[in-house]
């Protein structure tokens, strides 16, 4: 089976078999860390989380009988992060290879038996392979890939049968808007989306201004506009961005041979007909705009034939630079143009009645039509529903599912369709989407001999159905059989305590073989064959990827908040630890709010006391290494039942939360009260800050990423709909920013130089920083180049676990003596 080498660090740890809370020779009296240059690493427990190989990626064949397994590599060296790239439209790209800004890339691929777990190697395969898009033909014959390089973007081949790996055309794509690539139903041939073969240079910008960038409003429309980043600012933007999102249409074979289709334009997308007749074609127009990003631009949907001719205009979005407000709010025309997958050649696209603005009252608000070749006649209504399409799933003539929400009701519902005959739509399903225990789970898809993804059906009259089974003890994942006809479900597979096992394909149509993974909170997740009489085929035998950390323990434990909600969270203790041994431990609370409209839904548990104890380093389980217990996931609800809205009583309700997760953990004798910390990404960040501004219950806080002024975001943030001149004295309230000189604690701000996330712009976080420095606060502000909303580089990632340790360290756990009277703690 596949195996990978531990690193020379974690070798080093493993040599010693002291407990890592135990061992604070690195924590021993820490001081704040100063203002060193350049990156600096964290302790050897940390930097070997960081650098733990990464599990595998798994890709069914449509036969199912053989998986196609991609190895992620480790963190990539702020050298690769730092490389030029251009922000614009709402797109990041890599100027060079003319694809989007991608670091993830897979580092070795190869096969396995579905049936023995046999491991099939592959030859071939590029020297320093970074694959980055993977795709079976419909034949399985092949196995499709892009390799991504600093010239370009390539496509690969893989012959299974030979068990080898070519290039399969001389050109490079365009991945900037797509994956660049998608088989044809003959599984003989592929769709391109090349960089023009003569496209010549990107067109210099020029640094001087040709005048002044000018915006008017006239008053006549409003546009609600959340905050959005990367925007085209000029006329030298404008034309980076049509140089580099100008695509070649091609068809390339296996021979290697490749035929151009037609000239260059804007193409987002190439789908070929299920019957291979024809292509369906998605293109931006200009006008460029300065308002919006890119998925706003005006964008046109055509029919051509293999030969790249146009025979079909389906239609057009034009421009939309007045967007609706609200989470409901949907860009007014054409979206979801897709193949129907159960027909040759058949279009269907969902339109909008209500023109996307959620205000409108109108009884439906969307509509689903279908027209098939040769696209002459008038499209036909499949149907009209209340709520936003969310997406359409086909099966035959007589079956397909349309599944409808509205986020503001956090209604959900689920209709069956004939979509070749006049019958009127069933309901099958009108769900609560905050009622995780009701949800029946979603369709099973498989893929047919033409590469289209349908429904899989058990027999004429059923369907599959898997899902996470949440319930009071925690998800325990299932797999139903679901009669159309009754509406009634037969379990046939759901994860038995003490392991967590999910389904992630059906090998017959029957569900008598499955591929599930399977794993334990000591018990690395590996993927096995569930057979008939329920006996498991190991399929892969993943090692554990951090065994310094494979005593950590973990517990799913139960509370209430002081107004009766029942709330629930993930405690973590570190390797070794025993409470009536070693007595109460410095506490990490790792969070992040989330908006219900029922103190029922918001009780509801979350997650799995039997999932593998994933160490991540964007989380908060590293620093368990430092003797330190983690309430991880702690519910931290925000509830507004009825017309309430949940922000109106934001901070009392965060404040109980916390305080409720808090003492959970004191009163379980692992934690310690005067030693406490909490911390969170993007709106956890957000609450931090706030709960820092408005308690001392924790001696410091890790903010990352975050957004602390909401009059910077006025047209909403997260679930609230409320501009700011609507609710101000919520988004004042709920502004940490605002109440900076409440902050008595430490607090360790982190951001992304590039953010590119709607809303956490970096000026949040400086902004903060700059008015607790001026308020003699306690505060750090570190700013990593080149990241963006996340943290990719290594060097990033180990800086950000040095600062966090030292902050946790100095704050937390060795907090500085109290100086003489009248003076201060400072760092």
């Amino acid at each position: 089976m596949k195996t990978t080498i531990l690193s020379s660090s974690l070798a080093l740890i493993l040599a010693f078999h002291v407990p890592a809370y135990l061992n604070s020779a690195h924590a021993a009296n820490a001081a704040p860390a100063k203002n060193l240059s350049g990156y600096q690493q964290p302790s050897e427990a940390l930097r070997a989380i960081a650098d733990a190989p990464r599990q595998p990626l798994m890709y069914l064949s449509p036969k199912r009988d053989l998986s196609a397994l991609v190895q992620r590599p480790a963190l990539p060296s702020i050298a690769q992060v730092a490389q030029v790239e251009l922000k614009l439209a709402g797109l990041r790209i890599h100027p060079r290879n003319y694809s989007a800004s991608r670091y993830m890339f897979g580092k070795d691929i190869w096969l396995v038996d579905n049936a023995s777990g046999a491991e099939i190697k592959i030859s071939g395969l590029p020297a320093r392979l970074a694959v980055a898009e993977l795709e079976w033909s419909p034949d399985q014959r092949h196995i499709a890939f892009t390799h991504v390089h600093a010239e370009g973007v390539e496509l690969w081949l893989i012959d299974v049968a030979r068990r080898q790996a070519r290039r399969a055309s001389p050109y490079f794509l365009n991945t900037v808007q797509s994956n660049g690539f998608t088989w044809l139903p003959d599984s003989q041939h592929l769709a391109l989306l090349l960089r023009p073969p003569r496209a010549g240079n990107p067109p210099p910008k020029s640094t001087v201004p040709s005048g002044p960038n000018v915006q008017e409003s006239l008053g006549r429309q409003r546009s609600q506009m959340r905050t959005i980043p990367d925007l085209l600012k000029d006329e030298g933007d404008a034309a980076l961005f049509e140089h580099y999102t100008t695509v070649q249409l091609a068809i390339a074979d296996l021979q290697g041979g490749s035929r151009l289709l037609g000239g260059p334009d804007q193409f987002t997308s190439v789908r070929p007909s299920p019957d291979g007749k024809f292509l369906l074609t998605s293109s931006l127009q200009k006008p460029w705009s300065y308002l919006v990003p890119a998925y706003y631009f005006s964008e046109r949907f055509e029919v051509r034939d293999m030969q790249g001719k146009l025979t079909h205009l389906l239609g057009s979005n034009p421009l939309q630079e007045t967007v609706p407000a609200g989470v409901d709010a949907e860009r007014n025309g054409m979206r979801n143009v897709r193949w129907r997958a159960d027909a040759p050649a058949t279009l269907s696209w969902v339109a909008t009645l209500d023109e996307g603005d959620p205000e409108r009252k109108v009884e439906q608000r969307e509509v689903l039509y279908s027209l098939a070749a040769p696209f002459t006649g008038k499209a036909q209504e499949l149907g009209r529903f209340a709520f936003r399409i969310q997406h359409v799933l086909w099966g035959d003539d007589n079956l397909a599912l349309v599944a409808e929400s509205w986020r503001k009701t956090r209604r959900e519902k689920v209709w069956r369709i004939a979509p070749n005959s006049k019958q009127a739509a069933e309901l099958l399903f009108d769900l609560n989407s905050e009622d995780r225990y009701a949800d029946p789970g979603e369709p099973v898809l498989s893929q047919d001999e033409r590469g289209q993804q349908r429904l899989l059906m058990a027999d004429a009259n059923s369907i599959w159905l898997h899902g996470n089974g949440a319930s009071p003890q925690g998800d325990r994942p299932f797999l139903d059989r679901f009669d159309l006809r009754s509406k009634k479900t037969e379990r046939v597979f759901q994860s038995t305590p003490p392991f967590y096992e999910k389904v992630h394909g059906l090998l017959d149509k029957q569900g008598q073989q499955l591929i599930i993974s399977r794993e334990a909170p000591q018990l690395q997740p590996n993927y096995h064959l569930r057979k008939a009489d329920g006996k498991l085929q190991a399929l892969t035998s993943f090692p554990h990827p951090y065994p310094h950390m494979a005593g950590v323990s973990k517990e799913k434990i139960h509370y209430k908040r002081k107004d009766g909600v029942d709330l629930s969270g993930d405690l973590y203790l570190p390797a070794g630890y025993d409470a009536k041994r070693d007595g109460p431990l410095p506490i990490l609370l790792w969070a992040y709010p989330h908006e219900f409209k029922s103190a029922k839904a918001a009780s509801q548990v979350q997650g799995s006391p039997y999932r593998f104890n994933n160490i991540s380093v964007g989380g908060p389980l590293p620093f368990l290494s430092m003797g330190f217990a983690v309430l991880d996931h702690p519910a931290m609800p925000i509830i507004g039942e009825g017309e309430k809205e949940p922000n109106d009583t934001f901070l009392p309700q965060l404040i109980a939360n916390a305080e409720a997760a808090l003492d959970a953990a004191v009163a379980m004798g692992v934690a310690r009260r005067d030693q406490a910390a909490v911390g969170g990404h993007s709106y956890g960040a957000f609450m931090t800050a706030n709960l820092l501004a408005h308690t001392r219950l924790f001696k410091a806080g890790l903010a990352r990423s975050g957004a602390y002024n909401r009059s910077l975001t006025p047209f909403g943030f997260q679930y609230e709909e409320r501009n700011f001149w609507q609710a101000r004295e919520v988004y004042h309230t709920m502004s940490p920013f605002e109440y900076a000189h409440k902050i008595e604690d430490a607090l360790l701000l982190v951001h992304g130089e590039q953010d590119n996330n709607a809303g956490t712009f970096p000026m949040q976080s400086e902004r903060m920083f700059q008015a607790m420095r001026g308020l003699g606060k306690r505060a750090r502000l570190v700013m990593l180049p080149n990241e963006s909303h996340g943290y990719r580089a290594r060097e990033s990632v180990l800086h950000m676990l040095y600062e966090s340790e030292n902050w946790l360290n100095a704050w937390v756990k060795n907090p500085p003596k109290p100086e003489a009277k009248n003076g201060e703690n400072k760092p």
